[in-house]
């Protein structure tokens, strides 16, 4: 059971980086390139930095969801991990506070 606990935190820690890295090229990149460049329609390889985005966060809150009961998180905390998600930077604290807790 050991080798499972770390193979999802291993999961959970891959999930939160990437995702965040994702956000940040969502709000960075994406957002400024849309609604201040107007260079979306010449650019149009950028749609898929928020359609990636919409999948890794998905599978983000599922290992964020794993982690959690494998680990007997409170409803709380599984909440607030899947939450980091969606601000950014905070998944990359998320990502560290399990790995100091549980790692």
């Amino acid at each position: 059971m050991a080798k499972t606990g770390n193979a999802a935190l291993l999961r959970f820690r891959v999930m939160a980086i990437v995702c965040g890295v994702n956000l940040l090229l969502l709000i960075l990149g994406y957002m400024p390139a849309k609604y201040i460049f107007d260079a979306i329609e010449s650019n149009k390889w950028l749609i898929a930095i928020p359609i990636a985005h919409g999948y890794l966060y998905i599978v983000y809150i599922l290992t964020a969801l794993q982690i959690g009961v494998q680990k007997k998180m409170p409803l709380y905390a599984i909440l607030g991990l899947s939450l980091a998600g969606t601000l950014p930077v905070a998944s990359f604290v998320a990502e560290r506070r399990m790995m100091r807790r549980f790692g």
